[in-house]
């Protein structure tokens, strides 16, 4: 398969400026002609140092290719975006692109505030390099798909930052371009239209053959999208592979290697209770945070009452790429030995229940229907691995969050 991208020890390096210790210096110092002077002679020269937001990345996409790109904030992934849609120019390394880029890297990027829809469309397609006999034939289709019909002749000042996402992505949808760029927009507009976008984006890949390059906090929505992947850490490409083995390092990687969490809160001033601790067991009652899917996994959530409520209630989500596997809620109130002071609250994970992956734990206190208090999400994390047994060998790639060991028969 021919490659359409290649990066070869890319590098961006920013200047940062930090203020000196001396004595204050008026704005009005600083705008006079001797402002260089005075900064010299009172010691505020600033100081300098080197910041470089990407070192040392190589990789290579291919034509076809839907990836991912994933990390923290400010690991550098919009940095890569803008230096191959040429928003900016890299300190080092070499950037080999083959075919015409269309990219959607921040809302109302190419709108003028004074101009309508109308005129904007035709605006933001030229920056993109649409023709105007281009934009004329893909002028209804992108309008339609945009859903802003009855304001298409209103300045887009006046449009919200949803309805500047819909436009600013259907352009450069439609623009017939062979790679197309897009950053963490997309979760500004509505659930409706990001099923739209991601449903538009998956047919110019498979039906069109268009290369597609989509940075996303959104595990649940990166994993449907795109088949491979990398993952950006500080500057650096840490790991890349399939789009499932990326998003496990990521997500393994990132919260404590920790089978309890304390709670950084004063909690003894809660109106009414609150969680100080959550701690996962096996069934001998052991912390620890890796389980084969064969194990019963205990949740204990240590709380401290300080009023009853007949209402107290704790909800206890486990998620899995963003979306929540499933969800408990449990009502304190309904246990008659429930008191003032300290308590601890058990939740069983029965044995062969999840798949093999990585599964979080989010915790929500609240007065049920009346008002909610705290909400601690991913507080930890669950690493499941599929147990090997007699009558269920091991399987590799079984899709799901589930995995029950079900009875089953044959019928002659």
């Amino acid at each position: 398969m021919s490659s359409v991208i290649e990066v070869e020890n890319l590098g961006k390096k920013y200047i940062i400026t930090h203020q000196g210790e001396a004595s204050y210096t008026a704005l009005r110092d600083v705008i006079t002609d001797g402002a260089k002077k005075i900064i010299k002679r009172r010691g505020l020269i600033p100081k300098k140092e080197d910041f470089w937001a990407l070192r040392g990345v190589s990789f290579v996409v291919n034509k076809g290719d839907k990836l991912g790109i994933i990390g923290r904030n400010g690991a550098g992934k919009t940095t890569i975006l803008k230096i191959l849609s040429r928003v900016t120019i890299p300190s080092e390394g070499i950037v080999k692109i083959k075919g015409r880029i269309s990219s959607l890297l921040e809302v109302g990027t190419g709108f003028h505030p004074e101009l309508t829809g109308r005129e904007n469309i035709f605006f933001n397609g030229a920056i993109l390099g649409m023709t105007r006999v281009e934009i004329k034939r893909k002028f209804d289709e992108i309008v339609e798909f945009a859903e802003i019909e009855k304001f298409l002749d209103t300045p887009v000042k006046r449009y919200s930052s949803g309805m500047y996402v819909r436009l600013a992505f259907a352009v450069a949808a439609h623009l017939d371009s062979e790679i197309l760029l897009i950053d963490e927009v997309l979760a500004v507009g509505d659930t409706q239209f990001q099923k739209k976008c991601l449903g538009k984006m998956d047919d110019v890949s498979n039906k069109e053959g268009r290369t597609i390059l989509f940075v996303s906090h959104n595990m649940a929505t990166i994993k449907n999208l795109c088949e491979t992947g990398f993952l950006i850490s500080k500057g650096h490409l840490q790991f890349e592979g399939s789009i499932d083995e990326v998003i496990s390092k990521y997500e393994y990687d990132n919260p404590l290697a920790a089978s309890k969490w304390e709670n950084p809160a004063n909690i003894g001033d809660a109106e009414y209770f609150d969680i100080s601790a959550i701690t996962l067991l096996d069934k001998k009652k052991i912390p620890k945070k890796e389980f084969f899917n064969s194990e019963t996994i205990y949740v204990k959530m240590d709380l401290l009452v300080n009023k009853i409520h007949s209402q107290m209630k704790i909800q206890f989500d486990l998620i899995r790429y963003g979306e929540i596997v499933f969800s408990y809620p449990i009502f304190l109130a309904q246990n008659s030995d429930i008191s003032e002071g300290k308590h601890s609250v058990y939740c069983e994970i029965p044995a062969f229940l999840l798949n093999e992956g990585n599964y979080f734990i989010t915790a929500d206190v609240s007065l049920h229907c009346i008002q909610g208090y705290s909400r601690y999400d991913h507080v930890l994390n669950i690493d499941i691995k599929r147990d090997e047994i007699d009558s269920l060998p091991h399987l590799e790639n079984v899709p799901g969050y589930i995995f029950p060991l079900l009875k089953w028969y044959i019928e002659d």
